[in-house]
């Protein structure tokens, strides 16, 4: 780990200050992923301009049209246990609740989970200068593979690692973002960017922009879940995961958001499974439709093959849970 000061800001202002001064300056919330970067070498900035200390980033509070306003800083304990999250937008409430360990959740924010990079172990190691480190070669391809994506058509295929991004994605959120050029929103997803635009980044983000906000739109009648399955049922990343939001008017299904985790380098949204889901009534076979239109055009992996199967399971799972009005 390199040596670097480390400032404390008061305001957003204070803190995009605290970064220009120092070129190469990076912003530290509660610090998970970054510690990690520093301790592996990933990073060497000279300075960490810490974010914990700016009161308007925090808080979990709902606007009077019923849309869901967090700060960054809000943990994802918090979200997982706030009893209006868990009956209005139960997708983020349960993406947040199987994030990590409890002792993580405690410390974690939403603004850095949704920001972490992969966890690719050829991105993490030193010695392997992949297209992340900019490099020319995605060692995973031809490598370990068993638990990388199912859907990147050749490029970098490091799963995207956030949770939270899931749920916000599902249910339409957007991403408010301050810099030098002044504030910005981005929807969720549109946020989120496929490596072959840029292997080095994972999103929106300019590095010189502060994540100060996130907008949940109201969801009334809508019925939202998250889901995941992992080789541990405890601190464990998804081999699969799903978002899913949907509105039934009448016994069917009028609008779908089916969102695909741990199997592409983004929150995957599939057009192809809503679409295969909409004007439904739920019935066995239609959820049979949209479990396999989602892994139509997956593109396994020389080890990780299983994710097709397991992917579809989980979907008939979630679907029949929201069908039974479980979530």
């Amino acid at each position: 780990m390199n040596r670097f000061e480390l400032a404390r800001a008061t305001s957003v202002a204070a803190a995009l200050d605290l970064a220009a001064e120092k070129p190469g300056s990076v912003f530290k919330a509660g610090g998970i992923d970054l510690l990690d970067h520093l301790k592996e070498h990933l990073i060497e900035p000279p300075r960490l301009v810490d974010l914990k200390t700016i009161p308007e980033l925090r808080g979990i509070g709902f606007q009077p049209d019923g849309s869901l306003a967090i700060g960054p800083l809000a943990t994802l304990a918090q979200l997982a246990a706030h009893p209006d999250v868990r009956r209005t937008h139960a997708a983020l409430a349960r993406a947040c609740g199987e994030a990590a360990s409890p002792q993580i959740r405690n410390v974690a924010t939403i603004g850095g989970n949704l920001l972490q990079r992969p966890r690719c172990w050829y991105y993490r190691l030193a010695s392997y200068r992949c297209l992340k480190k900019g490099g020319d070669t995605c060692f995973a391809i031809g490598g370990e593979n068993r638990y990388h994506t199912l859907f990147a058509d050749g490029s970098c295929n490091a799963p995207h690692p956030s949770n939270a991004a899931m749920g916000l994605t599902a249910l339409g959120a957007s991403l408010v973002l301050q810099g030098g050029r002044g504030t910005r929103t981005v929807p969720a997803d549109r946020f989120f960017t496929i490596p072959d635009n840029d292997p080095r980044r994972e999103n929106a983000r300019e590095p010189d922009e502060i994540l100060i906000g996130i907008s949940v739109p109201a969801a009334p009648g809508v019925r939202s879940t998250y889901a995941s399955v992992k080789e541990k049922a405890a601190f464990d990343w998804p081999l699969v995961s799903t978002a899913v939001a949907l509105r039934v008017e009448g016994g069917r299904v009028r609008e779908a958001r089916i969102v695909l985790g741990a199997v592409a380098p983004v929150p995957l949204r599939s057009v192809a499974a809503e679409q295969a889901l909409l004007g439904s009534d739920f019935d066995d076979a239609t959820i049979e439709a949209v479990a396999t239109a989602a892994v139509a055009s997956a593109q396994p992996l020389a080890q990780n093959g299983y994710k097709v199967e397991l992917l579809k399971t989980l979907l008939r799972r979630t679907l029949r849970s929201l069908a039974g009005g479980d979530a």
